[in-house]
């Protein structure tokens, strides 16, 4: 039986960091990538782990899936150049999973994208299949399995982000492992029961003593979009995951690793503070 590979590609935030891309993580089955979320950088690590974690998958051209929790920049700000990204050398065309709106944001990909477009689509350039930078496209309707091929089963389910409606995490169920992505979100009961028992848990996370250090007004927003420390420590005790991965990491002025050592204070499983890159 085929292993399942979980690599990370990006386990940033919004704010500017040279070591971490913007969300985006990788799993592998049976010689197939599946994508989810596209933030800034994701698309460089791919090919760094194309290249130097022996991920031939992640190989530009052979990627053939995304899933989108969310049309938050850092989440999407690299889905074009996914789309882009030597377009001219598929055999097949991208397929797109996420909320809706996802359609749109696509159109604007070729709208922008239309002069490149125009270019490479004619002349000289010996492109075999003009439509290859098209992008199939599915925006979820409701929660639910969303994919279900090749030994691979994602099912959809809405998370709390806020005003970001839709929103969601999604659990993903190959032959030899169970894992569940929780997106931007708060505390989310739904999540909590998505994740019972999963093999791997990835999972945002707020780091509370950087927290303290913001503005009443962005502390109140970050408690009601985000899920902190302490609540995540919460839900791990209740989901007891094999693995609990942070990700999305904000500690602010803090050490990144106060978010590791405030969820350990809470909850003794396996915790680890994820850098782009790693594998599980």
């Amino acid at each position: 039986m085929a292993e399942t590979r979980v690599i990370v590609l990006g386990t940033g935030t919004p704010v500017p960091n040279g070591d971490r891309a913007g969300s985006g993580l990788a799993i592998i089955h049976d010689g197939e990538a599946y994508l989810f979320d596209a933030g800034h950088g994701m698309m460089q690590n791919a090919i760094k782990a194309w290249k130097d974690l022996d991920a031939e998958e992640l190989n530009p051209t052979k990627i053939k899936q995304v899933f989108i929790t969310h049309l938050h920049s850092d989440h999407t700000l690299d889905y074009p150049e996914l789309a882009s990204t030597y377009w001219w050398r598929r055999e097949e065309r991208l397929k797109a999973i996420g909320p809706k709106g996802l359609q749109a944001m696509t159109d604007g990909f070729y709208e922008m994208m239309q002069a490149d477009i125009a270019i490479r689509t004619s002349g000289v350039n010996p492109v075999k299949d003009p439509s290859m930078y098209q992008v199939d496209v599915t925006e979820i309707e409701q929660d639910g399995v969303v994919f279900d091929e090749n030994g691979v089963t994602v099912e959809a389910f809405t998370v709390d982000h806020g005003e970001v409606k839709p929103a969601y995490g999604f659990k993903v169920t190959t032959p030899d492992r169970t894992i569940v992505i929780s997106g931007d979100t708060a505390y989310s009961e739904t999540l909590i029961e998505k994740a019972k028992g999963v093999d791997i848990l990835v999972h945002e996370v707020i780091g509370e003593e950087g927290l303290r250090g913001l503005s009443p007004e962005w502390q109140e927003y970050h408690r009601s979009v985000h899920t902190l420390t302490s609540e995540l420590a919460d839900i791990a005790n209740q989901a007891q995951p094999g693995t609990l991965v942070l990700t999305h990491i904000a500690t602010y002025a803090a050490p990144l690793e106060t978010a590791k050592t405030e969820v350990e204070a809470l909850y003794d499983g396996k915790v680890v503070l994820a850098s782009d890159l790693d594998e599980f």
